[in-house]
């Protein structure tokens, strides 16, 4: 005896449907699109709106004067969905006089779509997976950074620096910790 599945299926679905409807009096829940056949349009972490948690690597960058062009930077490479996801990350963020030291027309040259692969290296190069924490952060310490090259920290006279820029402040966020650093990280020559 052959079963067909596709009433249940049918009522089901049509249940579901209705208890969505039922518990959304204002009227806001979307059905399928035919085209993308999901409800809304998609968006990534970063999108997720939360007004009571510790905010996350770029939340905090976003509101931080002194980040408005490490913010832009992440935008361009599309990372601020990457670094808006649990981690757990370190990451050294450059201040935006740190990108004035760069070169006249680095920064510009690194924005444009056809750079997108060198800005993400730079950018992967001020990244470690995990959390370094300024008091495990001890001279002579090398890290992999999430482009493949390393860090290398320095402390002297009770100053943290790593590749020779200095750790200005460390900043706990919820998907890890972000230490604001004077100058821009430029990973090795390949």
């Amino acid at each position: 005896m052959k079963k067909n599945y596709l009433p249940f299926a049918a009522l089901l679905t049509g249940t579901v449907l209705w208890l969505a409807c039922a518990n959304d009096p204002a009227g806001t829940t979307k059905a399928p699109s035919a085209a993308t056949g999901s409800a809304a349009v998609q968006s990534g972490q970063s999108a997720v709106q939360d007004d009571e948690s510790r905010k996350d690597v770029v939340k905090t960058a976003m509101v931080s004067a002194d980040h408005t062009t490490l913010v832009k930077a992440l935008q361009a490479a599309g990372y601020v969905d990457a670094l808006s996801n649990a981690g757990p990350f370190t990451v050294f963020a450059p201040v935006n006089a740190a990108f004035d030291k760069l070169p006249a027309g680095t920064l510009a040259a690194l924005l444009k779509p056809e750079k997108k692969d060198d800005l993400r290296n730079i950018l992967e190069y001020h990244v470690y997976i995990g959390v370094l924490k300024p008091e495990t952060l001890t001279d002579g310490q090398t890290f992999g950074q999430a482009n493949g090259n390393n860090i290398s920290i320095t402390v002297k006279d009770g100053k943290t620096m790593v590749n020779g820029a200095s750790i200005t402040a460390s900043v706990p966020v919820s998907n890890g910790i972000i230490h604001v650093v004077d100058a821009v990280l430029l990973p090795p020559e390949k």
